[in-house]
């Protein structure tokens, strides 16, 4: 049955091109002030007509509380008794950003010589639908599962529609297995279920040292500068060897899943000849067992048209990535008093929250993952390994909450070379492939594995 379904799933391969250029083609950055919400409204409409024509009779949209519109529907087995999958995706994308850093159009489907298919959106997280699409035309009428699906559309925006829809309306989601496909796979063609991901706390920390701006010569020296008080207050978040170093996060903890190697890490990050890489643990560590801080943008005059002054005031919005077992609550107050304490030459520090959100842990050792196993197995051909994610999903800690039965399983098309969320983004067909067939074969074996559990 297995190569029954892998030859299906190859003859599909044409449609899921098609779709997924049609896809990328819809310029559904679900942000007004950048792309017209008319693009999200077809990506919308695409997604719902594609999963009625997959049997999914009542889907609808619904709309969420900022505005956005998810895609909801179910398609019943025929079978009360059996088991229910709902599976996730979304439709809304990042901007472009550089639009001239892109080697291809942004929005424009293209294969490109090493054969991956590039576009904003072709991984994250359009290729996912396509996949769910994929797996479901494979297998026809051949479902021993009930189905849910939701479709959101303001993921990429953090604005918590979806999030904040689903526990007053938990009982749309009820579900014996979550397939939330938006990661993906330990590198092309090697399987992997993500089990771990960081949550975050997002500030901005503002400096202020002066009423007014002054002359650079006149009083630079003695007055003191708030760009260079937050340069040296921003030092003290790592140490000599790169560990963030906040008093009450543990910077200690060891990663106890698949490793990342040091040369894989440094070519899929891009990282230059002769710079270091930081920490004192494993890449594994650093990325899904302990707390990093990161400096995502200072507020400070740019090179071009500054002038010989001394700044009155400056500002930096940092990211804290949080490891399972630590309470946002409590690292953004940590992170909250050293800045304060941290203040140097009595400059006034404030500091402002702007998001956060927890970290999550899957429990791994039901009937789902035992079939999805078994699935990644055969449709790979070689065992499928458990990954930790730095990027936070907070849905899946929602799905936890109003479906505590649920098996949350992360998995997708997202492989670290689709550089997902920044320019020349990618899928690799072939992944498209082997994880609709994984899907397939889930789906068909889950009811069983389900049973006998039983």
């Amino acid at each position: 049955m297995t190569e029954q379904l892998r030859d299906r799933i190859q003859a599909l391969m044409p449609q899921a091109k098609a779709d997924l250029a049609g896809l990328v083609a819809m310029r559904s950055v679900a942000d007004a002030r950048q792309f017209p919400p008319e693009e999200c409204a077809k990506a919308a409409a695409w997604v719902l007509e594609a999963f009625r024509a997959e049997g999914f009779a009542d889907a609808r949209l619904v709309t969420t509380a900022d505005g956005s519109d998810a895609v909801y529907g179910t398609r019943p087995s025929g079978d009360p008794s059996a088991p229910t999958v709902l599976l996730y995706a979304h439709y809304d994308v990042q901007p472009p950003l550089d639009e001239q850093a892109w080697r291809t159009p942004p929005f424009t489907l293209t294969e490109g010589d090493d054969g991956r298919w590039y576009g904003r959106g072709a991984a994250d997280c359009k290729g996912n639908i396509v996949m769910h699409l994929t797996a479901l035309r494979a297998l026809g009428d051949q479902l021993p599962v009930n189905l849910k699906l939701i479709v959101e559309g303001s993921e990429e925006q953090g604005t918590g529609g979806l999030e904040e829809f689903v526990p007053p309306n938990a009982e749309l989601f009820a579900a014996d297995a979550i397939l939330v496909c938006d990661t993906g796979n330990a590198a092309v063609g090697r399987p992997a279920a993500t089990v771990s991901l960081r949550g975050l706390v997002n500030v901005v920390v503002t400096v202020e040292s002066l009423r007014t701006e002054v002359h650079s010569g006149m009083f630079g020296g003695p007055a003191p500068d708030a760009l260079a008080a937050l340069v040296r207050l921003l030092s003290t978040l790592r140490d000599e060897h790169g560990d963030t170093t906040i008093a009450g996060l543990d910077n200690t903890q060891l990663w106890d899943g698949e490793p990342y190697p040091d040369d894989r890490f440094r070519a899929d990050a891009g990282v230059l000849d002769g710079a270091g890489l930081l920490g004192t643990g494993s890449v594994s560590d650093m990325l899904w067992a302990r707390p990093a801080v990161s400096i995502l943008g200072i507020d400070c005059p740019p090179v071009i048209g500054s002038a010989a002054a001394l700044q009155p005031h400056a500002a930096a919005r940092l990211n804290l990535r949080i490891p399972p077992g630590t309470d946002p609550a409590k690292a953004l107050t940590a992170l909250t008093d050293h800045l304060t304490a941290s203040a140097p030459w009595g400059v006034r520090v404030s500091v402002a929250p702007e998001a956060s959100g927890a970290p999550f842990r899957a429990a791994t050792g039901g009937p789902a993952y035992a079939a999805l196993r078994e699935a990644m197995a055969d449709a790979f051909g070689q065992p499928m390994t458990m990954l930790g994610q730095g990027g936070s999903i907070p849905l899946c800690n929602v799905f936890a909450a109003a479906c505590p039965g649920a098996e949350i399983i992360l998995m997708g098309v997202e492989e670290p070379q689709t550089l997902m969320h920044a320019p020349n983004e990618s899928v690799h067909p072939q992944e498209i492939a082997d994880m609709a067939l994984a899907e397939a074969l889930f789906l068909q074996r889950f009811a069983s594995a389900a049973t006998t559990k039983e």
